[in-house]
């Protein structure tokens, strides 16, 4: 077979000849030896052992009739163990009927010879199963390496988006004295929220784990749009006017068409991209329509999102500002509750509602250095 070297298929290569009787395994001796290492087996207990040695034949040769354990059942147990099944098994024997044969095939055997041997094919057999062993060895070898490989480079492919998506909301924090560890709080809370959600029968279908982890390392992006305002108003050190809030709302267009300009250059959809698009445009939406920037309203609303408003709304009022204090997280908890079905989604206050502690442990994990996420 091309490409596959001659020193494996003679020399190297050992045959395990089993029978019960002496004559015949003297015969496969002679007939082999001159190409390949015999070893014998009289019966199929002492073939089994060497089978599932630390050096294992390369090829058997299996007569059926024997005393105690026959040959069929030999090849059974050999094609039954991880450790032993891709050892080629060629039955030597007397049954030469067409059941017999068939019978055989079925357990897992390679080729089936009938007795008396003809040498020359006896040989010319060996000779072939042991090549397509080694190809399918080759085989074995080159997708283990190929599995190998194609983990790694998704790790590392993995590793670059993470870094680079880190990069890009790290450079986008720092254009917002307030923001501190907002990203990272936000996003566990959104993971920790969609976690509770996994169970509810409203929402099990849709927040798979994989779901849940495309949610969690889309969720940085959800504010990068604000890259696109204006200084004076991102940096002004107290409350909006109307005219500067408008354009401060712009933040989500800005950062949508940002993320999907990128996504369009791929030349094909991603989900974390796509989800990534639907938080940092619908975020600031509200469940009665009365957000911005499209007013949607319910379930219209990406679950995303709808997520990310409740996590944002949470950090924003536990975190101190230039033009506020940071709230308690009693209270916090209050008024995430007075705006379920007006600014969220009901079940999902609900469930914010069984692990609120849990966010309140986020934010003391996570809080600023000036203690803004109480």
């Amino acid at each position: 077979m091309a490409g596959l070297p001659e020193a494996r298929l003679k020399g190297r290569a050992t045959i395990l000849a089993v029978d019960d009787a002496p004559e015949n395994l003297a015969l496969m001796n002679r007939l082999l030896g001159e190409h390949y290492k015999v070893k014998v087996a009289t019966s199929g207990e002492k073939a089994l052992r060497i089978a599932a040695s630390e050096e294992p034949p390369d090829l058997i040769l299996l007569d059926v009739v024997m005393p105690g354990m026959d040959g069929y059942e030999v090849c059974r147990r050999i094609m039954a163990e991880e450790r032993t099944r891709h050892i080629p098994v060629i039955f030597l024997t007397a049954r030469s009927e067409a059941d017999d044969e068939r019978f055989g095939l079925e357990l897992g055997a390679v080729d089936y010879i009938a007795k008396p041997i003809s040498p020359p094919i006896v040989m010319a057999r060996v000779k072939t199963h042991l090549a397509q062993k080694l190809a399918a060895e080759f085989l074995r070898d080159n997708n283990a390496f190929l599995e190998q490989e194609v983990m790694r480079r998704t790790r590392e492919l993995q590793a670059i988006q993470d870094v680079t998506i880190m990069t890009i909301t790290s450079l986008a924090e720092t254009r917002d004295n307030d923001t501190g560890h907002h990203i990272r709080r936000t996003q566990i809370y959104l993971r920790t929220l969609a976690e509770k959600l996994g169970t509810h029968p409203r929402f099990s279908d849709a927040l798979t784990a994989s779901m849940i982890e495309t949610l969690f390392k889309s969720a940085p992006l959800h504010d990068v749009g604000k890259v696109g305002i204006p200084d004076r108003i991102l940096l002004k050190p107290g409350r909006f006017e109307q005219e500067e809030f408008e354009i401060m709302k712009t933040h989500c267009a800005l950062g949508y068409e940002a993320i999907d300009k990128a996504e369009k250059q791929l030349g094909f959809s991603v989900d974390f991209l796509s989800c990534a698009k639907e938080i940092a445009y619908f975020h600031h939406e509200k469940w009665d329509g009365s957000g911005y920037p499209t007013g949607r309203a319910g379930s219209d609303i990406p679950l995303s999102a709808r997520l990310m408003a409740i996590a944002d709304v949470y950090d924003a009022l536990t975190c101190r500002r230039v033009y506020k204090a940071a709230m308690p997280h009693e209270k916090a908890v209050e008024v995430i509750v007075a705006g379920r079905g007006s600014h969220f989604d009901p079940d999902l206050v609900d469930a914010f509602l069984d692990i609120h502690e849990t966010f309140r442990a986020v934010a003391l994990q996570y809080q600023d250095a000036d203690g803004a996420a109480s």
